[in-house]
């Protein structure tokens, strides 16, 4: 079997990696000319880190990013609603990595070159269409005059995902909810636990920062930061295309930034001390009815683009990676296979974009600040801890992401030296 994986984020080179592991054959086209380390940071759960870890990654993830110890959720004026620990400091098996997006991703790209070869991603190639019958799959990309032939072809294009749009013309363009998103990162002095991530304020109005790498002096990390900001209304068309590279200045962020107390840091000064601020309106789509049809299928962001709560848009497409190639090992018939995988995963998915329309996990912030907008004395006056608890856990295993899915019996794990099979 060979698959014709098209775009190389994060779940486009994570599918190479499980593809390779299963002893199936595969290459991966992007259109950029380049892969470029862009972004700032996301926070890779234990369930996604153990589907890294099974593939030999977790090394390298923990020489760059940094195991979370902690997780903060605060009302915008400082007051702590929930504090719970993360990753091994939670009892998982796995640790819960803040790591910078560009870096993650240059690490998964030089573990498929490694591993597959130097020509495994080919670089410059825009799908423009495919066909397929019952003997295969055929993918036309720009720059080249023959076809690509393949028995399976997995669209890890994105959002605005070619693919996609064959397959469903009519869908129109992403979904904006009226928050714009500004985002960042600096090296800072250390707070907290110095592996602490906090979540200040609801969506109509949020701060979250949490370190994401080692920091160039003693004492200091690269810290991530986002400020989101309810701008227009729901459905409202989106100001810009739904990208990070488009730049932003900070200066303009100050009133924004005054809206919150956090005291574990100064976040106001960490902004304007931030070199590049990038801007983004907030998007997804409606779940989709099916992700595939014959040998073709969706997987990531082209598949269920989600608003960014509860740290799920990378790790849901790691988990897509894992399941798909479980089912392509698992059958002879490539069609088969990709049912299997869409049975398995699009319901679990469909939920939770449909989740984070309402703020994930962090739903827990905006009921405690739409009950108490001015803050609060004690919290029990205002909610039930345990009303708390069961928002976020019910979310963790609906996204797959309790204790108990990710502890379930340990894999074999490859080393990271380890011969290619």
């Amino acid at each position: 079997m060979r698959v014709i994986i098209v775009g190389a984020g994060i779940g486009g080179l994570v599918t190479a990696l499980r593809l390779h592991h299963k002893g199936i054959d595969c290459e991966v086209h992007e259109q950029s000319e380049r892969v470029r380390e862009l972004g700032v940071g996301v926070n890779t759960l234990p369930n996604a880190v153990r589907e890294l870890a099974e593939v030999g990654l977790l090394g390298r993830l923990e020489e760059v990013g940094v195991p979370a110890r902690e997780l903060i959720y605060a009302h915008r004026l400082g007051q702590e609603i929930m504090r719970r620990p993360c990753g091994r400091n939670a009892g998982f098996d796995y640790p819960q990595i803040s790591i910078h997006r560009g870096r993650l991703q240059g690490s998964l790209l030089r573990a498929v070159r490694e591993r597959l070869g130097p020509d495994a991603v080919r670089t410059g190639h825009r799908l423009t269409g495919f066909e397929q019958d019952a003997n295969g799959v055929r993918a036309h990309f720009t720059d080249r005059t023959e076809t690509v032939p393949g028995d399976v072809l997995v669209a890890a294009d994105g959002i605005h995902s070619t693919v996609r749009s064959v397959l469903f013309p009519a869908e129109g363009p992403p979904i904006w909810n009226g928050v714009m998103m500004w985002r960042g990162a600096a090296d800072w002095p250390e707070f907290g636990t110095g592996r602490s991530v906090v979540i200040a304020g609801g969506t109509d109005a949020k701060l979250v920062v949490y370190p994401i790498a080692p920091g160039g002096r003693p004492g200091t990390r690269l810290t991530n930061w986002a400020i989101c900001r309810r701008t227009g209304r729901p459905g409202d068309p989106a100001p810009q295309r739904q990208d990070w590279s488009r730049r932003a200045a900070t200066a303009g962020l100050d009133a924004l930034a005054a809206r919150f107390r956090v005291p574990l840091l100064d976040h106001a000064a960490l902004i304007r001390a931030t070199p590049e601020c990038f801007e983004f309106p907030m998007c997804d789509r409606d779940p989709l009815p099916s992700w595939s049809r014959g040998r073709v299928t969706l997987l990531g962001d082209a598949a269920h683009p989600m608003y960014p709560m509860g740290s799920n848009g990378a790790g849901q497409a790691i988990l897509d990676a894992t399941s798909l190639s479980d089912h392509l090992a698992r059958h002879t018939d490539p069609a088969e296979a990709l049912r299997a995988y869409e049975d398995e995963r699009l319901p679990i998915t469909s939920e939770v974009v449909l989740r984070n329309r309402k703020g994930g996990p962090e739903n827990v912030i905006d009921e405690v600040e739409r009950r108490a907008p001015d803050g609060f004395s004690r919290l029990e006056d205002v909610m039930d801890p345990a009303e708390l608890e069961a928002i976020v856990s019910g979310y963790a295993r609906i996204s797959g992401a309790s204790k108990d899915q990710v502890n379930r019996p340990a894999p074999v794990t490859v080393p990271e030296d380890a011969p290619d099979h």
